[in-house]
């Protein structure tokens, strides 16, 4: 068998491969949908300070300060996974060579 000639299938339709563009990124949705989950945090911290200081004052219910505290742990726990992710990429689309 003559290796010159042989053949590979399946590559053939990788010409326009090439033309595709990419899409276009909505900077202002990103932003506005980070910063909406950005105040959402900031809301359950502040349920967690208001029940966690009625609870001090013996006004409020433990179970439900203990609620919103472990509510506002997971969604600043997330947050910051979040941020940690988004620095990451970003470090790693600067250490790319154009």
């Amino acid at each position: 068998m003559d290796i010159a000639f042989a053949r590979i299938s399946g590559l053939d339709g990788l010409d326009g491969a090439s033309t595709t563009k990419p899409q276009p990124v909505d900077a202002a949705a990103f932003a506005g949908e980070l910063g909406r989950a950005l105040g959402e945090v900031d809301k359950l911290q502040m349920e967690a300070d208001h029940q966690a200081a009625q609870v001090a004052k013996g006004a409020g219910n433990l179970h439900e300060m203990a609620l919103a505290l472990e509510k506002a742990d997971v969604a600043m726990r997330l947050a910051v996974r979040v941020r940690n992710k988004v620095v990451e990429t970003y470090n790693e689309i600067m250490r790319m060579g154009v």
